[in-house]
């Protein structure tokens, strides 16, 4: 009789991250976020006799705040119970997938990982040629003069493209100085080389300093602490389908948006 009292074999908490990193994920697809990832996060370092928590990434970035506040609860969590803590990618850690990733002590990937894209991207669009063919005008008041930024619906003004470019070195900056504390003595490539934005496979990456190794999350469990050792996996209690999102339009509208967002996300890693 094997009665779980008594077993003895090491733990490993298992808890997959997987999605675009969004302050409000699609309720569809999914996404991560430190509201719905913190109470996993703390259930996987409170097992007893724990081995080592493995946090299986699979996510093309997303929000820099949310990517900042997931790996900043990993870290706590992982130097208060002393407990080591290990990413394994599958098909990507990019951008803020990246960022949550160097919060573990170690990062394996697979040969065919996306990793890297340490970098910082905005994007939108410029409707008013659009709106001048169909006659639609404009009207915007604002109090302050700085109020409107980027305004979509107007031509693009180089103080506000200056504006955004500042914002965006800084959250560049504040990713760097990240990596360079997670990683920097085990980067080996100049950081004008890992720091454009580009991504590189898992391979690439272990060869960069980017990651440690190459393998999978199961047979690295094994590999490390035993064929016994005992994969506790951490995972949302399963929720009820929401219903309420199909007869309204507006829930409806946001989902597509949602659903477009994060094909767009991976689309820009080819995947």
């Amino acid at each position: 009789m094997n009665l779980p009292f008594f077993d003895r074999a090491p733990r490993v908490a298992l808890l997959r991250l997987a999605g675009v990193i969004a302050a409000r994920p699609d309720p569809l697809s999914g996404g991560l976020s430190v509201a719905g990832i913190g109470p996993l996060l703390d259930r996987a370092f409170a097992i007893k006799r724990l081995a080592a928590v493995m946090l299986v990434i699979n996510s093309p970035g997303g929000s820099p705040v949310q990517s900042s506040l997931i790996a900043q609860r990993i870290r706590r969590l992982a130097e208060e119970k002393k407990v080591p803590t290990i990413a394994v990618v599958e098909d990507a850690a990019a951008s803020g997938g990246y960022w949550i990733a160097c919060a573990a002590d170690e990062i394996i990937a697979d040969p065919a990982s996306i990793l890297g894209s340490i970098g910082v991207i905005s994007s939108g669009f410029g409707l008013q040629q659009a709106m001048a063919r169909v006659g639609v005008e404009r009207r915007l008041h604002t109090a302050g003069t700085e109020k409107s930024f980027l305004d979509p619906f107007g031509p693009e003004r180089d103080a506000d493209v200056a504006r955004l470019e500042d914002l965006l070195g800084k959250l560049h900056d504040e990713f760097k100085a990240w990596v360079r504390a997670r990683r920097g003595a085990a980067l080996t490539a100049p950081e004008d080389t890992l720091f454009t934005g580009r991504f590189w496979t898992g391979r690439e990456a272990v060869a960069l300093g980017l990651a440690d190794g190459l393998g999978d999350a199961e047979a690295e469990a094994k590999r490390r602490f035993g064929e016994k050792t005992r994969i506790i996996r951490i995972g949302p209690r399963r929720r009820p389908f929401p219903w309420r999102l199909i007869p309204g339009a507006r829930e409806g509208v946001d989902a597509v948006a949602a659903a477009i967002e994060d094909r767009a996300a991976w689309a820009r890693l080819g995947l």
